[in-house]
């Protein structure tokens, strides 16, 4: 029998020590294919927030807000409300239309939700009137589909050609994978136009059923069928279709009563364009825009690169004439690109930092073999996450960046105990087997507490947690990766590389050599690379010749001098504090003093009051302004309106202002708030969008916020609009800071309660708020046609019939189309523009008709059988969850916070005299805030659970698990400490976050301290020797692994950007702080390092104490029950 082994092992390490060939071939499979997956994984900003909203869409001519609601809207939404998964339902009654959103849960499949929808309208179905024009509409909408370009198109030709121009990039752009669709704005669309004379139509007594037959009749072509002649079989077709306007105006009219007429002498025929509709402008000219809309989880920046290739190679210059003015504007791909690129930095200045620590206290090669760790285990990670659906975004970068300093720590203990292991074993194999088995099972549940916060996160529901889902899972992945690297990677390049640093030979210039011929080898193919004009690669390969030359005449001096001198006299001082404060009572009077500074703590910032925000507060890199006029405002109106509001931008901004990349200003189309679904065109409503450079190019020293507020200022008090500011928000779409509810059946009730509320708040002026606004629409112009249906139906006329005349003679009807190559444009009927704005001739309109009761032809006015009066009314009657609903909002100004003024709202709310049946509710922002302090406060007490439950495991105590459990409810002293001192705001998703997630890492260390008292306890040292012992021997760990996680988060934490490829190939790093990226995740950085900073001080002093403490109560209850178990605890 063979010799039994007297030491552990770990299968996968050992084999992958006796098989290194192996291992080194897949390193380098999986660095290859992990690279080739960066590149080709799809890149974003911001994660895809994908949210199952079906809108049901049904037309209703003739009919007012108050019967759709009561005949459409109220019978679907009764069998809506039975669907499951259902989150909300709100509608919108408007005349002539009904519309109906459902939102569903953020995990149901948007095909689910639609056929449940769709079963849910067919059984409503039997309860809708008969007459409706056409079926409910149901599609499924995205609102998180926004631009992420604008191709701005402009020149000195007519509105005509320019369209075409834009349908050719239209055409061009479209066929590209990654878009979904490109809409054209302030475009006109050509339209045949058919204005009748009202007189001269009258007079030959035709009607609009006469043209529109004979139009209809005559556009037509027919296949005919076949013809053989001579054995050849033909093919027989009329062709009938018109090409042109002129053969329109000569086709002949059958009027009712038998005359003969061309249609040119009853109307004017003419090949013209529809009214515009919406308007573009870019920095105040007038352009065509094309809205570049993404499909959802495609790679941003491959489409922008190739939109760019489309429009500098295929159609300026090629399809587009010489003087054909094209710009980008908007593009999100720029923003991305540059988010992407200061993360990545983020990661190499974090991985420098991180190997620097570790540098000093391990040594060059060992220090390289840990660092190792953090790509491959990012090219692991790399590997897995396309499969998941993962795109490369801001989420996933953080969560690297987060991992930095924690992926070193597997490798840190696997390497730092073979190193020691080699000293007394030669045989660096066995060496390396050993060490991997010895400290496997603690590394595993080191590194399963290290996750057990993330687990529940990954769980997140609702939309945020779509949006912080990529955070915990790409963690998730990476630590394991970690594992898997520390395991198999690492001991096989300690065995093939590791030798003993420092030692006498070594310091004495043994290895001198060698790098004097690295040296020469380096500098042989930078001199190639600057004869081949790569300057980059030549500088990079100088830059590491002189790191290794900085390292063997400075670094390697300055490292054996803090290794022998240095740090022994630190932990010669942390041994001195450790036993001062394990004598006598002075634990009982440090676990006293630390609860009391935790409520000190509490009361302090309940004091200080430090801002308290959802998500962080952003410099916005665009700033919104948006234009309401009253309903029934036509869209040129609303045009000139917008034209004041660029104007009064521009006052406040400058022109030509150097930190402005663009202002582009839309209405009608493009012009709604984002996030919000639309039932139509809102011909009422103008946005001014001003999208600023890039934060590193900006030079005027003015913050964007700063804009934004002069903004503000300038556009209030534009007569009879209603103006809001706003800005682009980083994170996932959320409700208004300030939204209120008021639900209520009596629509009179519930008109006067949201007015009297809106105004009593405004009358008290509560800072912060910009300005509260209702969604209510109370006085929209209509003219309004009562008819008198006993004297019509005498007449032999129908509702319908006089309907359909009017509507013809004002809107217009489509009777056929004109086809041109691939092109179709409506040939639209109606009166000429003298008859439809003549409120006379209106009332006068002869209806020309055949009479059902006798057959003969007849001709009435209107006024016969209509009366016409000047009304008001609601432009829509909204609900919610089957409530008819009003919404009062605001946004915050700058430097105030919704959870300081949605109190105060709450408790007028709450005393406010409403009439019966009348109710205020506060949502928006503050439901999803408390959604995720709840859900927050879930997940931490799940993760306390699955620590607590490892650590039973591990140690077997009850009270050891506490002691080591305490670290993660006092380490959020170091948090709210460091908000207070240092001014921050208290942002509830990102401090939330970093306190869950101090809890895996603080755990860590406080294991490694126990663990190491609980081994020389059993090897028979006393309880206060053993503590002692323990953390002068693991303050090392300790410090390293804690500095690595701090120092991986610096960079991000202040901001700081370096690029390192013009720092080569230019030799200018571009250092600037600052940036998006700081400001979204600063916060949570921060609370991280102030958290594991306070953390680090409970870990060396707190723990030992209370591990003192507990040893010496147990000690005490066993000397009353039992004098053996006084024994064993001694030993």
């Amino acid at each position: 029998m063979s010799k039994i082994k007297k030491y552990k092992e770990f299968f996968a390490t050992s084999w992958a020590i006796d098989n290194r060939t192996s291992i080194y071939v897949l390193a380098t499979l999986i660095s290859i294919l992990g690279m080739i997956n960066y590149y080709y994984i799809p890149k974003e900003q911001f994660p895809q927030v994908i949210i199952p909203y079906i809108v049901v869409n049904t037309p209703y001519p003739g009919t007012s807000p108050e019967d759709i609601e009561n005949l459409v809207t109220r019978p679907i939404e009764k069998q809506l409300k039975s669907i499951s998964n259902v989150k909300k339902i709100t509608s919108n009654s408007v005349p002539d239309f009904s519309s109906i959103v459902v939102e569903f849960d953020p995990d149901l499949s948007i095909e689910t939700a639609k056929q449940r929808v769709r079963d849910a309208v067919d059984k409503s179905k039997s309860d809708l009137p008969t007459d409706l024009p056409s079926e409910p509409q149901i599609m499924d909408v995205d609102i998180s589909e926004m631009p992420v370009m604008y191709i701005n198109i402009s020149g000195n030709y007519d509105l005509e050609k320019l369209k075409k121009y834009a349908e050719i990039a239209q055409d061009k752009i479209e066929g590209l994978k990654e878009i979904t669709r490109v809409d054209i704005v302030g475009a006109l669309n050509r339209e045949i136009q058919i204005n009748g004379n009202l007189f001269k139509m009258q007079a030959a007594r035709v009607t609009f059923s006469d043209i529109e037959r004979a139009v209809a009749s005559e556009n037509v072509t027919i296949s005919g069928g076949n013809f053989t002649n001579n054995g050849i079989r033909n093919t027989v077709r009329i062709k009938g279709q018109f090409a042109d306007v002129e053969t329109i105006k000569n086709i002949i009219i059958h009027s009712s009563s038998g005359a003969y007429v061309k249609l040119r002498d009853l109307a004017d025929v003419s090949d013209s364009f529809a009214e515009q509709e919406s308007f573009a402008r870019l920095d105040g000219k007038n352009v065509i825009t094309l809205n570049v809309i993404k499909k959802t989880g495609a790679n941003l920046l491959d489409a922008s690169d190739e939109i760019k290739d489309i429009v500098d190679n295929e159609l300026i210059g090629h399809e587009y004439p010489k003087d054909m003015i094209v710009t980008i504007t908007g593009d999100q791909s720029t923003h991305t690109r540059n988010t992407l690129e200061e993360l990545n930095n983020t990661i190499i200045i974090g991985f420098i930092l991180v190997t620097i620590v570790l540098m000093f206290f391990m040594g060059f090669t060992n220090a390289f073999f840990v660092g190792l760790s953090v790509p491959l285990s990012m090219f692991v990670a790399y590997l897995i996450l396309p499969g998941l659906g993962f795109t490369m975004n801001m989420m996933v970068m953080f969560a690297f960046i987060f991992a930095l300093g924690i992926v070193v720590d597997d490798a840190i203990v696997v390497i730092e105990n073979t190193h020691r292991l080699h000293r007394f074993n030669p045989d660096i194999n066995v060496a390396a087997k050993r060490a991997a088995g010895e400290v496997f099972l603690p590394i595993l549940s080191g590194t399963l507490t290290t996750l057990a916060p993330f687990f529940p996160l990954a769980f997140w529901p609702g939309i945020v947690g779509q949006f912080m889902h990529y955070l915990p899972v790409t963690l998730i992945i990476t630590l394991f990766a970690s594992l898997f690297v520390a395991y198999v990677f690492n001991p096989v390049f300690a065995v093939s590389f590791m030798k003993h640093e420092y030692d006498q030979d070594f310091i004495k210039g043994s290895g001198w050599k060698q790098k004097r011929m690295f040296i020469f080898i380096l500098l042989a193919f930078a001199a190639v690379f600057y004869l081949t004009k790569s300057y980059g690669m030549g500088n990079l390969l100088v830059f590491i010749v002189f790191l290794v030359l900085f390292f063997h005449f400075v670094l390697k001096k300055m490292i054996i001098t803090f290794q022998e001198k240095t740090w022994p006299w630190v932990m010669r001082i942390y041994e001195n504090q450790l036993r001062l404060i394990l004598k006598g009572t002075r634990p009982i009077w440090i676990l006293a003093g630390m609860v009391l500074l935790f409520f000190a703590t509490v009361v302090i910032t309940s004091i200080a009051k430090p801002t308290v925000l959802f998500f962080p507060n952003n410099d916005p890199s665009t700033v919104i302004v948006y234009i309401k006029m009253p309903g029934g405002t036509h869209q040129n109106v609303t045009d000139s309106i917008t034209k004041i509001a660029e104007k009064r931008v521009y006052q406040a901004i400058g022109e030509n202002n150097p930190d402005v990349e663009s202002v582009i200003s839309n209405v009608t189309v493009g012009a709604g708030e984002q996030g919000l679904i639309s039932a139509g065109n809102s011909f009422n409503k103008g946005k001014v969008s001003i999208n600023f450079i890039e934060t590193k190019h900006r030079t005027t020293g003015i913050s964007t916020t700063k804009y934004l507020e002069m903004i503000r200022k300038e556009v209030a008090n534009i007569p009879g609009a209603e103006i809001s500011v706003d800005k682009n928000k980083m994170g996932p779409p959320t409700g208004k800071p300030i939204n209120i509810e008021i639900t209520s059946e009596n629509l009179e009730n519930l008109v006067s309660d949201a007015y009297s509320f809106r105004d009593h708040i405004d009358s008290m002026n509560i800072p912060g708020v910009e300005e509260l606004k209702a969604d209510f629409e109370m006085n929209s112009p209509e003219i309004m046609i009562q008819l008198n249906r006993d004297r019509a139906q005498r007449l032999g006329l129908s509702t319908a019939q006089i309907g359909m005349e009017v509507r013809t003679a004002l809107f217009g009807k489509e009777i056929s189309k004109l086809k041109q190559d691939e092109d179709e444009f409506p040939i639209m009927l109606r009166y000429d523009k003298n008859t439809r704005e003549n409120i006379d001739a209106l009332v006068n309109l002869m209806i020309t008709y055949r009479d059902m009761n006798s057959g003969m032809l007849r001709s009435i006015p209107l006024s016969t059988v209509a009366q016409i009066d000047y009304t008001s009314s609601y432009a829509g009657i909204k609900r919610l969850n089957q409530k008819r609903v009003i919404t009062v909002y605001s946004n915050v100004l700058s430097g105030y916070s919704a959870n300081d003024i949605v109190p105060i709202i709450k408790r007028e709310a709450e005393k406010f005299q409403l009439h019966q049946g009348t109710e205020i509710k506060l949502t928006g922002e503050q439901e999803d805030q408390a959604a995720t302090i709840a859900f927050l406060i879930k997940s931490m007490i799940i993760a306390i659970g699955v620590i607590f439950f490892i650590l039973i495991t591990q140690f077997g105590s009850v009270s050891k698990s506490l002691i080591i459990l305490s670290e993660v409810i006092f380490s959020i002293i170091g948090v709210l400490l460091g908000v207070i001192i240092f001014n921050m705001d208290l942002v509830i998703m990102m401090t939330g976050l970093g306190v869950v997630a101090l809890g895996g890492i603080v755990v860590r260390n406080g294991i490694l301290i126990v663990e190491f008292i609980d081994v020389k306890k059993k090897e028979g040292i006393p309880t206060r020797r053993a503590i002692i012992e323990g953390g002068r021997t693991r303050i090392t760990p300790v410090i390293l692994t804690a500095t690595a996680t701090m120092l991986g988060l610096v960079p991000l934490a202040v901001g700081m950007n370096i690029n390192f490829i013009t720092l080569f190939t230019e030799l200018n790093p571009h250092i600037y702080f600052g940036g998006d990226n700081v400001a979204f995740w600063g916060p949570l950085a921060w609370s991280i390092i102030f958290g594991l900073s306070f953390a680090t001080f409970l870990t060396l002093m707190f723990v030992p104490a209370l591990y003192e403490l507990d040893y010496t109560i147990r000690l005490k209850i066993a000397r009353r029950k039992n004098l053996k178990r006084v024994k064993a605890l001694k030993m």
